[in-house]
């Protein structure tokens, strides 16, 4: 596997974390069956493509990446669906983190 399809591998796993967040949320203390089997084959699924992007990718990159894209992907599922708080912070927040995860992908070998 060449790390063009690492990094969509890591992408994927990324969004796949967000996807896990929002079942384990819509379980409900996992008192839901349906999100809750959801949740377990999310979880499978984001471990399975985290693992292949780490074939090829450097752990420490991999996994800073991997951690913001979950990170930022919930914070705005949680402002969209949930209405969390947007406030200047948080998003001033995203963007520092956004901007970490594009250093790390630039940077990356």
């Amino acid at each position: 596997m060449g790390s063009t399809m690492a990094w969509a591998f890591l992408i994927l796993s990324g969004l796949l974390d967000v996807a896990w967040a929002v079942s384990v949320k819509m379980a409900d203390g996992y008192s839901r069956l349906t999100w809750s089997i959801l949740s377990f084959a999310l979880l499978a699924a984001f471990v399975y493509a985290l693992g292949k992007a780490l074939q090829v990718l450097p752990l420490g990159t991999a996994y800073a990446v991997w951690t913001g894209v979950g990170a930022v992907g919930s914070i705005v599922v949680g402002i969209v669906i949930f209405r969390e708080p947007a406030t200047f912070v948080r998003l001033f927040c995203i963007a520092v983190t956004l901007s970490g995860i594009i250093g790390l992908k630039l940077t990356s070998s």
